[in-house]
């Protein structure tokens, strides 16, 4: 109870301070907007990466976004949480990139076995102990690596619920609110797509799943 009492007044104080900041930014403030930027872009960075499955598009995606939100700054209403607006427009260009990836991909033939590039330790990994055996380091990025192709095999629709929620920690009221869905339709995707990633885990890591 006290730790979600603490995170809680924590994600307060972000809130009216974005706030704040969005107020100047609307006024013309830009250096408003790249304060914006540096207490965002590491989260919404890792929410593309794992949408993407590949930092270099995942990169693509935030900066196109942020792009979007500068330009839409004006119309933002402050009706909702600045972060809630932001994740919908990141989700959004998401959705475009791999709806744009899949007929490249299709175009090109691409064999759906090749290999995920999914930049290993970036946004995902933390720093590996000088204990940590280069076994352990094998195995820890295999895994990792296999978690990640079974959120790239996820629909979008359940890939999106499934990172908001399970590593994002948004609540459902949250999510609802940037996909734009009632909470039953959130916890009914996350439920699917929790089972789907049970199933998938257990087939590619076995008992390690």
């Amino acid at each position: 109870m006290g730790c979600e009492y603490g995170m809680g007044i924590r994600r307060q104080a972000i809130d009216d301070a974005d706030s704040k900041l969005v107020a100047r930014c609307q006024k013309g403030d830009m250096d408003a907007f790249e304060q914006l930027v540096t207490r965002h872009q590491k989260k919404m960075l890792n929410f593309a990466f794992r949408m993407m499955g590949d930092y270099n598009e995942a990169c693509d995606v935030v900066q196109e976004a942020f792009l979007s939100a500068y330009r839409a700054i004006t119309k933002f209403r402050q009706d909702a949480l600045f972060s809630t607006w932001l994740y919908t427009i990141v989700s959004n260009h998401a959705r475009t990139s791999l709806q744009k990836s899949r007929v490249r991909h299709c175009r090109e033939c691409v064999s759906l076995d090749a290999p995920v590039n999914t930049q290993d330790g970036v946004c995902v990994r933390e720093t590996p102990s000088e204990a940590e055996t280069n076994q352990a380091r094998l195995e820890r990025t295999h895994i990792e690596s296999r978690v990640q192709e079974c959120i790239g095999a996820l629909d979008t629709e359940h890939r999106e619920v499934l990172v908001l929620r399970d590593i994002q920690g948004n609540s459902y009221e949250e999510i609802g609110k940037m996909l734009q869905m009632a909470e039953g339709t959130v916890k009914s995707r996350i439920f699917r797509a929790r089972n789907a990633m049970k199933n998938c885990l257990s087939d590619v890591l076995g008992d390690m799943a």
